[in-house]
């Protein structure tokens, strides 16, 4: 696991052309054709176990010439082939059709269609493996063929894998067929211009009837699966007018974070995003909280939902292989076997300095949103241990700044959000030494202090209240003294173990500007900072300036883009009043995710936009993953300007749109518990449908365009 936790960003062995589909934490990674090959990334994985790790499909020994493959839902893959001609005819007859599904497991449907006019027997196998491999062993190259034959049983075969006390299953439902050389066989006599079809289920859990998941005589819009993701489309908000472009970003946003939703089994009602697909199919702290607040106007059960869950997950010991401390909040969840050895028997880790005053920002950020007071008050003595953990264990040495050190020698080196062993770097190229106080693990503290405070007030604690902007004030002021850097002019990066700053420029500032700590005399420094051309490319901020020694535009960290990390610099653009800064960032990476076909990738690399006539995506990158599938939906709320307070009884407006986007019409937004529409263009918005207790107030708009 110390490769896992380790990982920066290096290059990983990739399938070139692999399709994925997936549900939850089951996904299915195959080549174009739709098979899963030995010694590749493919697999079928089930809770971070790859429980098949070769699924071939022969026709008479040779494998099917792919014609097309079509991903038809995030969990439902077609894949069209024809067989190899048959001996004596120069084109084949034979069409190939395989339909694949993934729930919890996978069913896969094979139809061979004769178009010869007379009989055609052919022999159809499907080759099978599971290895049993973890997924991050997978991920990395480490993984080793598995030795051994399955057990046989009337319809099918059976896999098992035991390690220690602990033990994983598959098995290989096939009707009808037999097994031989480590292959599912049928003897096929095909009818004149006739067909054959058969249906596989793959099942790794024991008590789960494949038949209830995706039965086979159910059609397929009404299954469990299509369900779900038809109750999330009509849930979520639509962009009826607007740019073709933009549009379709944010439908393919809507699907994606639909398509990243995980269940806690233990707790079906909670919703949760995953970090991304497919390697980070899980509860992660800081992704899933960034995520879930960028979304808060797509659907707001997301964030309540991951709010809870880790909440449920929340540190009670102090434990140093795993990291966890009380109050802390977990980094990641994991299920595979290998994470479990490396854990010590456990399945979460928690070495992230972030997630704990985040945890408290969303909390804040659900109230202003409108959330259920009772749901959001449920949550307080969560919030109130992350605090507790921020001042008892996140500030060790009691100088009012959080900083990290990893307490095992497994765990991430780094813990702030640029987690690669080289995320932190001073000017000149050196990578600096923990503890290390970053400078927006800062900004977010000090935001976790007023959205504590905003609590208290809706509960009516004034004292309570007042103590919590007085801890952030007090924060603040330290900062201001201990992180400003007038010889450049700018905030450094964090302090080092011996609390010397770490000078290099880098967009963490920005996130600065978001978490509102930033003195206001600061702010226009950074803003021309930030948009410079050292910093920007065109299609977004990057991560670390063009200037500094450790830049690399080819990097994870040191010089490439992030597509959420650039909304939140244009998000604390806006809240700092530069509008027009605001303006050219955001447009930046919603014209780079038209280049993506409306998927921005997890990052991408930082070549200026001159360069190439289109952004280079950075190679390892997860897609869809959810902070690049949130960003659009939060650079909507910073081009808007929407700035709810549902407690207080407003909502704010600021628009300002690209002249040349014409009108655009938002229908079906969640706030306080009612759906409204907002028709904008340029500086001017409609907005129709708020409850009669909130009152909209206007910035930088002109109040007789304002209508409710």
């Amino acid at each position: 696991m110390t490769e896992r936790w380790e990982f920066g960003g290096d290059s990983v062995i990739r399938a070139a052309g692999s399709v994925t589909i997936l549900d939850g934490s089951t996904f299915c990674m195959a080549g174009p054709s739709g098979d899963v090959e030995l010694g590749e990334v493919h697999g079928l994985f089930v809770e971070d176990t790859r429980v098949v790790s070769r699924w071939t499909l022969d026709i008479d020994g040779d494998r099917p010439e792919l014609l097309r493959s079509f991903v038809l839902t995030p969990y439902h893959a077609v894949f069209v082939s024809r067989a190899r001609p048959q001996r004596g005819r120069a084109d084949s007859t034979l069409l190939v059709r395989r339909e694949r599904f993934v729930g919890q497991g996978m069913r896969e449907d094979i139809v061979v269609g004769s178009h010869a006019p007379d009989p055609t027997r052919i022999e159809v196998a499907v080759r099978v493996d599971a290895d049993f491999a973890d997924l991050f062993a997978v991920k990395e190259g480490r993984a080793r063929i598995r030795e051994g034959a399955p057990q046989q049983s009337d319809d099918g075969i059976r896999f098992e894998h035991n390690v220690g006390d602990r033990s994983r299953s598959v098995n290989v439902r096939a009707p009808g067929a037999y097994y031989r050389d480590g292959a599912l066989r049928w003897n096929v006599t095909l009818p004149p211009r006739g067909e054959w079809r058969t249906t596989l289920h793959v099942g790794a859990h024991e008590a789960v009837d494949p038949d209830a998941w995706f039965p086979v005589d159910v059609p397929l819009e009404h299954t469990e699966q299509a369900r779900r993701h038809s109750d999330w489309r009509t849930q979520v908000p639509v962009l009826r007018t607007g740019p073709t472009g933009l549009a379709h970003t944010l439908r393919t946003s809507r699907r994606d974070l639909g398509s990243l939703r995980i269940v806690d089994p233990d707790h079906p009602a909670d919703q949760v995003v995953a970090a991304g697909s497919p390697w980070f199919m899980a509860l992660f702290g800081r992704d899933s909280l960034i995520a879930s607040y960028m979304s808060l106007s797509l659907n707001p059960e997301l964030a309540l939902g991951t709010v809870r869950s880790l909440a449920r997950r929340q540190g009670t010991r102090i434990d140093p292989e795993t990291e966890e401390q009380p109050g802390r909040i977990l980094h990641e969840v994991r299920f595979g076997l290998e994470a479990s050895r490396a854990l010590g028997g456990r399945t979460a880790y928690y070495g992230t300095v972030d997630a704990a005053p985040l945890f408290v920002v969303l909390l804040g950020e659900l109230l202003r949103w409108g959330a259920p007071r009772d749901e959001i008050h449920a949550l307080v003595p969560a919030a109130d241990r992350a605090l507790e953990w921020i001042e008892k264990y996140g500030d060790r040495d009691g100088d009012l700044f959080v900083e990290y050190q990893r307490l095992s020698p497994s765990g991430l080196a780094n813990q702030g959000w640029k987690d690669s062993w080289d995320g932190v770097t001073y000017a000149d190229g050196r990578v600096a030494q923990a503890p290390i106080a970053l400078c927006e693990v800062q900004g977010y503290v000090y935001a976790a202090y007023l959205a504590r405070a905003a609590l208290a007030d809706d509960a009516g604690d004034a004292s309570l209240a007042r103590r919590c902007r007085d801890r952030a004030e007090a924060l603040r002021q330290a900062f201001e003294d201990a992180f400003w850097l007038p010889d450049v002019g700018w905030y450094a990066l964090g302090l080092d173990a011996g609390k010397q700053p770490i000078d290099s420029l880098t967009s963490n500032v920005g996130h600065c500007l978001w978490s509102g700590i930033v003195a206001p005399d600061r702010a226009a420094r950074l803003a021309e900072l930030l948009t410079s051309p050292e910093m920007f490319t065109g299609w977004g901020v990057r991560t670390l300036a063009s200037s500094m020694a450790a830049y690399n535009p080819m990097s994870y960290h040191n010089g490439s883009v992030w597509p959420h990390d650039s909304a939140i610099v244009a998000a604390g653009l806006k809240r700092s009043g530069h509008d027009d800064e605001a303006l050219l960032v955001a447009s930046g990476i919603l014209e780079a995710a038209e280049q993506f076909d409306g998927r921005l990738p997890e990052l991408m690399c930082g070549f200026d936009r001159t360069a190439f006539p289109s952004p280079v995506p950075y190679p390892a990158s997860c897609s869809p993953q959810a902070w690049a599938a949130a960003a659009p939906l939060e650079l909507m709320r910073v081009l808007l300007g929407a700035e709810p307070d549902v407690p207080g009884g407003g909502v704010t407006l600021s628009p300002r749109l690209p002249e040349g986007w014409g009108e655009l019409q938002l229908e079906n937004v969640p706030l306080g518990g009612s759906r409204v529409s907002v028709r904008a263009r340029g500086r001017q918005a409609d907005v129709t449908g708020l409850p009669p207790r909130l009152r909209l107030s206007a910035s930088g708009m002109e109040r007789d365009r304002i209508r409710r």
